[in-house]
């Protein structure tokens, strides 16, 4: 159904479950037909699990600090 998303996370000694399930909709899961494994942002999975999808074009684009005073 795609309204359920579950994420097995290795820290340090042992695994955490991340359990997602939208309550209306389905998560919108880019294609992966072509066998590429997807690699995707940390921003990029908070809009997945918030049930956006990952081309957002009105999202600001990041920025980055080029020098710290």
């Amino acid at each position: 159904k795609r309204d359920k998303l579950k994420i097995l996370y290795w820290e340090h000694n042992g695994f955490w479950l991340y359990y997602r399930r939208l309550e209306r909709g389905r998560f919108p899961w880019p294609d992966t037909s072509d066998g590429k494994t997807l690699v995707i942002t940390r921003r990029e999975l908070n809009w997945l699990l918030d049930g956006l999808p990952l081309n957002q074009p009105k999202a600001h684009r990041r920025v980055t600090a080029k020098k710290v005073v």
